[in-house]
């Protein structure tokens, strides 16, 4: 259990990093969210890019790649929610 434990967390950080870079990339080429409303619009159109991926996606391929791209993007929006909407 430690190990599986130390596995996520390791997991964790490298995901945090590349949402991150991504937020930070997002930062530099869009104005900030200006209320709830356009933060969850944003994520909303980040989520249904995902959801687009997941039902494109055929299993034969074993390519995760684009699916991981959207999920990616997804949870940097969210980091962006929280600092543009929730803790300014």
């Amino acid at each position: 259990m430690k190990d599986m434990c130390a596995n996520l967390g390791e997991a964790a950080h490298h995901l945090g990093a590349e949402a991150a870079a991504e937020l930070g990339r997002a930062m530099l080429k869009h104005a900030p969210m200006h209320s709830a409303h356009e933060g969850w619009a944003v994520i909303y159109e980040e989520l249904d890019e995902l959801w687009d991926e997941v039902r494109a996606w055929q299993p034969s391929t074993n390519d995760y790649s684009k699916m991981r791209k959207e999920a990616i993007q997804v949870a940097a929006m969210a980091l962006r929610f929280v600092h543009d909407v929730c803790d300014r």
